[in-house]
């Protein structure tokens, strides 16, 4: 091809990109495509969840801490990385909740925060973008913008009449959600750890499942064999210190049990200007054809 394909994937905060759909990425720059991550805040609201990292002088500086983090992870992901340069709006916790940040990413007018991934949009030209379905993966106020302003963006970049100091039109041709842990995925992980008599960090997860919720697994129409790269995806989160614990739940279920019972990271296809038939294996389904073509 006179043309290399390539994908975006937008996130609200650094370590969103090494815990949501990281071998994925890793496996397509393997295979030679270009890959950009475009980390829509600084992550500076986040609490330090790994207690090895909490002394003061990483309190004190956190902001850079994370961004120092997001530049290590990238590199061993082998993408490219842009900051949308929004500020982390938290994550309200209290009976009323407390107000929202002045200022934050989940405040900022729709419109603004849309010119700016239009901006980046129309600079890498990405065939394929990858963003959190409506409900953000889980209900933070930053995942759910994120939600909102990769939606708008995607609408927008291609069209001239908007956002015309942005850079030249350029349309996407697949959005996708990402969807990661589903809790059928979450159940095969649970037993076969109970079976083979090593402890399970799952049960207490699985108890709290609401019965009424849907099972994420049900949208996915594609699923991409990334097994190979999943040390490079548990390097890649690991390199965020602050946020990840190494001896948490993300690393409980060994990479070989995982390519053995579950070597996918899955998505839904939601918007397609190609044609494709479902369910997929490749993200670029169709996409190829398309630009090929042209």
């Amino acid at each position: 091809m006179a043309e290399k394909l390539r994908l975006m994937t937008v996130h609200a905060h650094p370590d969103d990109e090494s815990s949501k759909g990281a071998a994925t990425t890793a496996r397509y720059v393997a295979d030679g495509h270009e890959v950009m991550v475009v980390t829509c805040t600084g992550g500076e609201a986040g609490s330090i969840l790994n207690p090895a990292m909490d002394r003061p002088e990483v309190v004190a500086n956190l902001p850079e801490i994370r961004r120092q983090e997001m530049a290590k992870a990238a590199g061993i992901l082998g993408v490219q990385h842009r900051w949308l340069g929004f500020v982390d709006s938290g994550l309200p916790e209290g009976d009323p909740l407390p107000p929202l940040p002045e200022g934050c990413f989940a405040l900022v007018p729709l419109e603004t925060s849309t010119r700016e991934l239009v901006k980046v949009i129309r600079e890498f030209r990405p065939h394929v973008l990858i963003t959190y379905d409506e409900n953000g993966g889980y209900p933070h106020p930053d995942h759910i913008r994120c939600h909102e302003v990769s939606m708008a963006a995607f609408d927008a970049a291609g069209d001239p009449e908007l956002h015309t100091d942005a850079g030249d039109p350029w349309q996407p041709l697949k959005l996708y959600y990402s969807h990661g842990f589903s809790r059928k995925r979450m159940q095969l992980f649970h037993d076969a750890l109970v079976e083979r008599g090593i402890e399970s960090p799952y049960g207490e997860w699985l108890g709290k499942w609401d019965s009424s919720r849907p099972d994420p697994d049900e949208r996915v129409t594609t699923r991409v064999d990334c097994g190979a790269y999943f040390e490079v995806r548990d390097d890649a989160l690991r390199a965020h210190a602050t946020q990840i614990d190494p001896n948490s739940r993300w690393f409980a279920v060994p990479a070989s049990l995982q390519r053995e019972l579950w070597p996918t990271e899955d998505y839904e296809l939601v918007r397609s200007l190609v044609d494709t038939t479902l369910p997929e294996d490749d993200l670029f389904a169709g996409v190829e054809e398309k630009v090929c073509a042209v």
